[in-house]
């Protein structure tokens, strides 16, 4: 079964395009969380993040990272807000690698809040927590 980003892809759903060559595409959210809201694709579907070759996830960053640039040029960003969710309890809603380019502007309020609270409870073994998950690296 087609997601919508296969979709997108394939000319079923429209899209505005920001970006598009032989293995990427972006298009503008259709959310837009702020404005400029662009989500950064490959064309061949993978899952997530964790599950896409390094080459081609390479090159989404490398697009993301251009489209970033563009974005604070062209629409006077401040920052950007580079993202990728893995899983549902992350916030992925669409089993489609992607990346969102969020702009951000300094005197607008715009629909994305991000917010790092510390756990305390986290913290408790920091270095046996580091070796739990350094030995799990391939």
């Amino acid at each position: 079964m087609k997601d919508v980003f296969c979709m997108i892809i394939a000319g079923e759903i429209p899209s505005a395009k920001v970006y598009e060559d032989d293995e990427v595409l972006a298009f503008l959210d259709i959310s837009q969380a702020t404005k400029g809201h662009t989500l950064v694709v490959p064309k061949e579907h993978y899952e997530n993040f964790l599950e896409c070759p390094k080459e081609l996830m390479n090159k989404v960053m490398d697009v993301a990272q251009r489209i970033g640039n563009a974005q604070k040029k062209a629409l006077g960003a401040s920052g950007v807000n580079i993202l990728t969710n893995v899983g549902e309890s992350a916030g992925q809603t669409v089993k489609h690698f992607h990346v969102h380019v969020m702009p951000r502007f300094n005197d607008y309020k715009d629909g994305l809040e991000i917010i790092m609270k510390e756990q305390d409870d986290a913290k408790k073994d920091l270095a046996g927590l580091a070796q739990k998950i350094s030995s799990e690296i391939k």
